[in-house]
């Protein structure tokens, strides 16, 4: 093992490039995304076998590009199967938020995805944000959000997260202690 110690330091991690899921059709997925929430498709990488693994399985890999310039992309791979959601976890836990620019715009949205059929939850007031939320084609569960706080606000409130995070892991703690008490 090598030693901590003689390890270059992280990376810089400017932002994220693509975040990808799995798609049970690639144009009902094209439609969703660049059609009602105005993402254009970007880029498609078409490929027989996976470049990280060498593995045969026949796909279709496809992007759409945020304003910021980062991804959200899908694989179809030609068996119309969407991705499953984890059993051990429910269906409001893993999501992917956006941002849009303000709460107009985030009511906008709302109406824009109902006209469509997409049932929309919210808007939810997060104090320092507003969101709602809905599921795409592939049951794959969106957040867009509008930021409330300005800077300096988020900043303040940055300050103490360690501490927050550190109640948490105790209450945490005492959660597993009941739990394995009473079992």
């Amino acid at each position: 093992m090598m030693d901590s110690n003689n390890l270059p330091p992280p990376a810089k991690v400017h932002g994220l490039h693509h975040y990808a899921y799995r798609a049970r059709d690639a144009e009902e997925t094209r439609h969703f995304y660049e059609d009602i929430l105005g993402l254009p498709l970007y880029h498609v990488i078409k490929n027989d076998h996976v470049p990280s693994t060498g593995e045969y399985c026949p796909y279709t890999h496809f992007f759409f590009q945020l304003q910021d310039g980062s991804f959200i992309a899908f694989f179809d791979l030609g068996d119309d199967v969407a991705c499953e959601p984890s059993p051990n976890t429910p269906s409001w836990v893993n999501h992917i938020a956006f941002t849009v620019d303000t709460v107009k715009d985030l009511e906008a949205m709302k109406m824009r995805l109902e006209s469509h059929g997409v049932e929309v939850l919210g808007v939810t007031d997060h104090r320092i944000f507003k969101s709602i939320y809905f599921f795409d084609p592939n049951g794959i569960r969106l957040e867009l959000a509008a930021q409330l706080a300005d800077a300096n606000q988020m900043h303040r409130e940055s300050l103490d997260v360690h501490a927050q995070l550190q109640a948490w892991n105790e209450e945490k703690k005492r959660r597993r202690l009941d739990r394995e008490l009473n079992a």
